[in-house]
């Protein structure tokens, strides 16, 4: 059943990245970020057939970083690559709308759309990400530097060899289809992690579990002020943002003095987080 889902998972993203680069990108000439980005502006400039530079350009990036994969992702990535190209090569998709704007908002959304439902599929249809993971670890960046890094440079070529105007509209495009991509990987929930330290930390944890249902973490800790040692447990929870008000007010009704601690956690698994299927 799980393995179904994915297929499915792929199969939408597949067919939501294809709307967004047949319907949108395409009839206008921008371009996105990333390996699709790449192959978009090679496209313009050589006039080689977008589907080709889709399987010529990613599934190179996808071997580059191949120790840091598991086969069956590799599998399903050169598959969900090689998918995308033919659905790229033979579908039509009439214009939908003339607005610049709302292609380049609704074009970068389908795009974000497909990756992100390929990534909660267990694939990926842009090796961007996987030769930022072998560059991050080799040059002691971080995968977002990287990213970031290379669409500038992205980017500002767009520019040269297009024109800005297209440009502006692709880094558009571009924050588009991350947001939209970072939505369908950890949905519209966000977490926050509270780390709390107070004399009275029986009483909140008391509390946290009987009126907000949320389990928490104990530390044995011990703190030193001037000359005095202090020895106490410290609290940790998670929180959904929407609970943290609440959890907050719970917690000064026991200790208005309480030291706290509220860090944005990316996603959770297990305990007694509700979470939404996967």
């Amino acid at each position: 059943m799980r393995k179904l889902k994915e297929i499915l998972l792929i199969a939408l993203g597949i067919l939501s990245a294809s709307i967004g680069l047949k319907g949108f990108l395409l009839p206008n000439n921008f371009i996105d970020g990333g390996a699709m980005g790449i192959s978009l502006l090679t496209n313009q400039v050589t006039g080689i057939d977008l589907s080709f530079l889709i399987v010529l350009i990613n599934i190179p990036l996808l071997f580059i970083g191949f120790k840091q994969n598991s086969n069956i992702f590799l599998v399903k990535s050169i598959l969900a690559i090689i998918s995308l190209s033919i659905l790229v090569h033979f579908i039509t998709i009439p214009a939908i709308t003339q607005d610049r704007l709302l292609i380049a908002v609704f074009g970068g959304g389908f795009l974000g759309i497909g990756i992100g439902l390929s990534i909660r599929g267990g694939a990926v249809i842009d090796g961007t990400e996987n030769i930022a993971i072998v560059f991050s670890r080799k040059f002691r960046t971080t995968v977002g530097d990287f990213i970031t890094t290379f669409n500038i440079i992205l980017f500002t070529l767009s520019a040269l060899i297009i024109n800005i105007e297209t440009a502006m509209y692709s880094i558009l495009i571009y924050f588009s289809a991350a947001k939209m991509a970072d939505f369908i990987i950890t949905g519209i929930e966000e977490y926050i992690g509270l780390t709390i330290i107070s004399p009275k930390h029986e009483e909140i944890r008391l509390a946290l579990q009987e009126k907000m249902g949320r389990a928490t973490t104990v530390y044995l800790s011990k703190s030193k002020y001037a000359e005095h040692n202090y020895r106490r447990d410290i609290l940790f929870s998670v929180v959904t943002r929407i609970e943290v008000n609440k959890t907050l007010n719970e917690i000064d009704a026991i200790d208005p003095d309480a030291f706290i601690i509220q860090q944005s956690i990316k996603d959770v698994k297990g305990g007694l987080i509700k979470k939404r299927p996967v």
